[in-house]
């Protein structure tokens, strides 16, 4: 990144909670304000967002069109149980003909002999997933490994014990506080729930409802003026409707104090919250006491944010013009400064670029930039996504400074069937350069689905063909998701700490060495 930095730059301060609360507000007044409603006048205020909003769909549209199959199949097996089989095996070359290196055996004959085969049925709504692991490296064998969920216990068989280990999520708690009484409440959870929660589309609805309309009818109507403009965006001459929102520092300070203001009262926000942090904490054993704090401490980080907004330093207030052709936005120029009135340190930000959204191709090249009054730097992210008569050509990169991330890709769509080749790359003076190259391709049928996946690496210093990672997929739509009989299963919630280790010491550790035993020195293994 292109930097100019002061040699005596001044101490900042760390962000308080208050600060914190500022910018997340701010974020929903710039993000939020999106229309995701009928915007039913004419306003230059309801032509902005309702352009922001048809620009964001747009691009969603697009990319459901392209990959149509895969979206199809993934409703599948969300409304209906699936099994899928997933087959990791490798491939590798050794560029130096090496016998093994005194071990005896060439590596690339254990890695080229060696596959990964896991099995899972999952049945979403029926809240069940049950999965088995199967390898075989140099003429080993290892399967029996599973692994079943549902919304109220995990179970786990092992391949060298008859018993299915079962833990109830109510039992979990209990079981770590004797553990660690000084440590655990025994209230902890696995929140198994978590795993068969999809997004809640009344819960979206319900935060576009409250703030993005709250956000609408705050906007002041005398922020916005609409001109009519031509500009020129990738070689085309474009007839635009140029639309200016400039809100002055107290505008954006207002409108902050009320989303915050709205937030800190909002019980099912927070709720939404705390569904969100059990959901994020799957399989750990934060308790709801923990959420509890999270949620006073969100509750006082929004306090100190109403009272902290004099301190909020917006010298230019907000400006974003956008240039809106055929209904979606062609061109946009935001810019804000923003600091804290304590040290007199403000950091302007500004976007800056162009896009065009057809029906077979979007383009857009947009730059980022920063000045803090001690660095500055710009970042350009450019992008060619063409789609037509089912062949796709994609281009994008990230550039800063002299380093670039790009990717590129080719895919080709006949009827279901897809075959693609993706390229990941980056070039940096000081890393040197390097790509990562996904070829395959899938087929997706009703009640069934297929694919092929490649991955090798390749820079100056390693051939593309020298290690590749192959990954096999087979679905298809079941009946059910079948668990273990109750007969086998050992459940170790009901257990105390004292008969848990006397279990593990005297059935299954003797178990495990016998089959490890048979396993290394039996010949095919178990």
């Amino acid at each position: 990144m292109d930097e100019t930095v002061n040699n005596t730059p001044e101490q900042k301060k760390g962000v308080s909670k208050g600060l914190i609360a500022i910018i997340v507000a701010a974020v929903l007044v710039v993000g939020g304000s999106v229309a995701a409603f009928v915007l039913l006048d004419n306003s230059a205020k309801a032509q902005y967002l309702l352009a922001e909003k048809n620009s964001i769909e747009y691009i969603g549209e697009t990319f459901k069109e392209r990959y149509q199959p895969e979206m199809e199949w993934l409703e599948t097996s969300k409304e209906n149980p699936t099994e899928s089989t997933v087959e990791l095996s490798a491939e590798y070359n050794d560029p130096y003909g090496s016998t093994g290196y005194g071990m005896g055996m060439d590596p690339s004959q254990i890695i080229n002999n060696s596959t990964i085969t896991l099995t899972t049925a999952a049945d979403m709504e029926g809240k069940k997933i049950s999965t088995e692991l199967a390898a075989s490296m140099a003429g080993i064998e290892i399967d029996g490994v599973q692994f079943h969920v549902t919304a109220e216990k995990v179970l786990l068989g092992l391949p060298f014990i008859n018993d299915v280990l079962q833990l109830k999520d109510e039992d979990l708690g209990p079981l770590l506080k004797e553990v660690d009484p000084e440590t655990f409440t025994g209230e902890e959870s696995m929140n198994l729930e978590a795993l068969f929660e999809g997004t809640n589309s009344e819960d979206l609805e319900y935060l576009k409802e409250e703030y993005g309309k709250m956000i609408l009818d705050e906007l002041p109507e005398d922020a916005f003026e609409q001109t009519e403009e031509s500009i020129d965006v990738q070689d085309q001459s474009l007839d635009t409707e140029k639309i200016t929102m400039q809100l002055s520092e107290q505008q954006v300070k207002d409108l902050i104090v009320t989303v915050l203001e709205k937030m800190k009262d909002d019980e099912k926000l927070k709720e939404l919250i705390r569904e969100q942090m059990s959901l994020q904490q799957f399989g750990s054993t934060m308790a709801t006491a923990d959420i509890d704090q999270v949620i006073s401490d969100f509750e006082s980080g929004l306090e100190d944010g109403i009272n902290e907004i004099d301190k909020l330093s917006i010298p230019n207030g907000l400006n974003s013009t956008i240039w809106v052709h055929d209904d979606v936005i062609a061109q946009r120029d935001f810019s804000v400064e923003i600091g804290s009135t304590e040290n007199d340190n403000t950091v302007a930000l500004n976007v800056k670029g162009t896009q065009l959204l057809e029906d077979t191709q979007q383009t857009f090249n947009y730059d980022f930039s920063y000045d803090d009054g001690y660095s500055e730097g710009t970042m350009n992210l450019t992008g060619d996504f063409a789609w037509e008569d089912n062949q796709a050509t994609d281009s994008l990169a990230l550039t800063f400074g002299e380093t670039v991330l790009s990717y590129n890709g080719e895919e080709t769509l006949d009827g279901n069937a897809r075959e693609f080749e993706r390229t990941f790359s980056m070039e940096d003076p000081m890393s040197g350069e390097g790509s990562l190259i996904w070829s395959g391709n899938s087929n997706y049928e009703e009640g069934q689905m297929s694919s092929e996946h490649s991955f090798s690496v390749s820079s100056p210093q390693v051939s593309q063909d020298m290690f590749t990672l192959h990954a096999t997929t087979e679905g298809q739509t079941i009946d059910s998701v079948e668990l273990p009989s109750e007969d086998n299963v050992k459940d170790i919630g009901s257990m105390s700490v004292e008969e848990i280790n006397q279990y593990f010491e005297t059935e299954v550790a003797p178990q495990f060495q016998q089959w490890a035993s048979e396993l290394l020195y039996g010949g095919s293994g178990f």
